[in-house]
C-alpha cells in the first residue's frame, strides 16, 4: 500500500513536471466521468489534448521545472548518454530514499553506488534501444498498439531485465554463478509479482502518450518509488 501510494505521488508530480496544465486536467476529468480511466486513456485520438505528449508536435522547451528545456537539448544532442545518466539519478534516488525510509540505519555507500551504475551502464542505455526498438517495428498508439507493447515489455523484456539485475548484484558481491542462480530462482518471481502490480498500467500510459525519446524519463519519474522495493529485494541475503 506505502509503495501505490509513492508511485501515485510520483505520478503526480511527473504529471507536474511535464507541464500538464488545469485546461489539460479538465479535459481529462471531462472524459473520465464519461467513462472508465483507462478505456478512456487508451481512446484513439486522446493524445491529441496534450501536444506535449504527441510525438509529432514541436516540444516547448520550457515547461514547469527548471533546466526542462537544456535537458530536451541533452536528448536531442546526445541521448544515449543522457538517459544513462537520467537513470542514474534515478537510481540513486530510489535507493536513498530505501535506505532511509525503509530499511534505516547509516547510509550504506557501496550499496548505494552499486545500483546507481547499474541505472547508468543497463538500464539508462537498455531502455534507450529497447523503446527505440519497439516503437520502430510496432508503431502507433491506439488501443491494441498499446497493449501489445504493455504485453512484450512485462512478459518478455521485465524478465530479462530482472535476470540481468540479479546477476550484476551478485557479480558486484563476487558471488558464484551458482549462487547468483539461487538468488534468481528465489527471487525472481516476488520481483516480477511487483513489476506486474503497478507497470503494466504506467506503461498503458508510457506507450499511448509519452514521446519515445522521453519514455526513459517518465519511467525513472515513476521507477523512482518502485526502485525502493528493487532495491530492497536486491540486497536481501
Amino acid at each position: 500500500m506505502k509503495l501505490l501510494t509513492l508511485i501515485l505521488a510520483a505520478s503526480s508530480l511527473t504529471a507536474g513536471a511535464f507541464g500538464v496544465n488545469a485546461k489539460s486536467s479538465s479535459v481529462i476529468s471531462k472524459v473520465g466521468l464519461q467513462k472508465p480511466a483507462l478505456v478512456s486513456a487508451l481512446r484513439k485520438g486522446s493524445a491529441d489534448s496534450s501536444a506535449l505528449f504527441r510525438r509529432d508536435a514541436k516540444l516547448t522547451r520550457g515547461g514547469a521545472v527548471p533546466g526542462w528545456a537544456a535537458y530536451n537539448d541533452a536528448l536531442d544532442a546526445k541521448p544515449l548518454l543522457t538517459k544513462a545518466l537520467t537513470s542514474l539519478v534515478g537510481w540513486c534516488l530510489g535507493d536513498l530514499l530505501a535506505q532511509l525510509f525503509i530499511v534505516g540505519g547509516p547510509i550504506d555507500v557501496r550499496r548505494l553506488v552499486t545500483l546507481s551504475v547499474f541505472g547508468f551502464i543497463y538500464h539508462g542505455p537498455s531502455g534507450h534501444y529497447f523503446y527505440n526498438w519497439l516503437d520502430a517495428k510496432i508503431p502507433g498508439t491506439d488501443a491494441k498498439t498499446v497493449a501489445t507493447k504493455v504485453a512484450i515489455d512485462q512478459v518478455f523484456w521485465c524478465p530479462v531485465f530482472m535476470c540481468v539485475f540479479f546477476t550484476y548484484l551478485g557479480l558486484v558481491a563476487g558471488d558464484s554463478f551458482g549462487t547468483i542462480g539461487t538468488k534468481i530462482q528465489t527471487d525472481l518471481l516476488t520481483a516480477l509479482q511487483g513489476s506486474w502490480k503497478v507497470w503494466p498500467l504506467v506503461h498503458a500510459v508510457n506507450f499511448r502518450f509519452i514521446s519515445t525519446k522521453h519514455r526513459v524519463a517518465f519511467i525513472n519519474a515513476i521507477q523512482i518509488a518502485f526502485n525502493m522495493f528493487l532495491s530492497v529485494i536486491g540486497s536481501k541475503n
